[in-house]
């Protein structure tokens, strides 16, 4: 009997012969977790016009697609995932479209996309350079650091949905809130967008960026695997703050850790499982919620869906 993801890939495959896709892919090698088991497949298209139709296909044979781009808000199951994954780095254009605009694909690095401003002379990104996800996601999620949020230099972005076909979304139609778009969680996927910058020195911009990476070295767990902040900021101050209140700060379970440098974030210590992490999450948050009230909101994605 053939299944709905089988007859997808299937599907893909044949209307998209041209396409990278790869059986069996572990999600370890596309977190930055390194955890996570083997999709039933996983597609690489390498523009938007390619990830718009393979999500169209996979849509009209009913799976939805996982979208990823460096994993690096992303906890997977390492058991066998029932999951199709599509990779968006493919999607990695920059380009300057304006005086200070710059427009570049989903699978863009922020990394990259702050070098490219900088060298353009163009600031507002120097926020993003220390963030190691791609362009989609960080629009997605209305990702932010040291006071920048992607909010207050998105302008336009091209997105596909099952429902909606290819459309432009402009200005306040993003829906941003904190760690929010109207991308989130509808199956809407971004594929490009146009970010709105200003004039200023490059030595300027360098200057900030190498204080941010600074801040960030000195304060972050940035030598072990992680996906970042785990918790959302929640109303009642910073997550880091209550976690290391409530005692938990370098509490471990097999290899997964609360980090000593920074309560705020899990890091994989070596070996990790995704049951592992999700122990310290759920340790973490019951002590919280305990001592302080305070419920935590994940900002990492579980991908829990597996065979079995």
């Amino acid at each position: 009997m053939t299944d709905a993801l089988t007859s997808a890939i299937e599907a893909a495959s044949n209307e998209l012969p041209m396409m990278a896709r790869r059986l069996g892919e572990p999600m370890k090698n596309h977190t930055s977790f390194k955890i996570g088991g083997p999709v039933r497949a996983m597609f690489f298209p390498e523009n938007a016009g390619e990830l718009a139709r393979l999500c169209g296909i996979l849509g009209e044979c009913g799976a939805e697609p996982l979208i990823i781009g460096n994993g690096t808000n992303i906890l997977a199951n390492d058991g066998a995932l029932d999951v199709i994954a599509v990779k968006t780095t493919g999607l990695c254009g920059i380009e300057r479209t304006g005086e200070a605009e710059i427009t570049a694909g989903a699978g863009a690095p922020l990394s990259r996309l702050a070098a490219a401003a900088c060298m353009h002379g163009l600031s507002g990104l120097e926020f993003a350079r220390g963030i190691p996800g791609t362009l989609g996601g960080a629009v997605a999620m209305n990702a932010g650091a040291y006071g920048g949020e992607m909010k207050d230099i998105v302008h336009a972005t091209e997105a596909y949905g099952p429902k909606t076909g290819m459309r432009a979304v402009i200005g306040d139609g993003h829906g941003f809130a904190y760690r929010h778009s109207i991308f989130h969680g509808t199956g809407e996927i971004v594929l490009s967008s146009a970010m709105r910058l200003h004039k200023a020195g490059k030595e300027t911009i360098e200057a900030k960026m190498d204080e941010l990476d600074a801040r960030r070295r000195e304060k972050q767990p940035l030598e072990l695997p992680s996906a970042g902040s785990t918790f959302k900021r929640p109303r009642e101050g910073y997550a880091a703050s209550l976690i290391e209140r409530a005692g938990m700060k370098g509490y471990t379970v097999g290899g997964a850790q609360v980090s000593e440098k920074h309560a705020g974030f899990i890091v994989n210590r070596g070996g990790a499982s995704f049951s592992d992490v999700l122990a310290v999450i759920e340790r973490v948050r019951e002590a919280v919620l305990k001592q302080f009230g305070v419920e935590l909101e994940l900002e990492v994605k579980i991908i829990k869906g597996h065979k079995g």
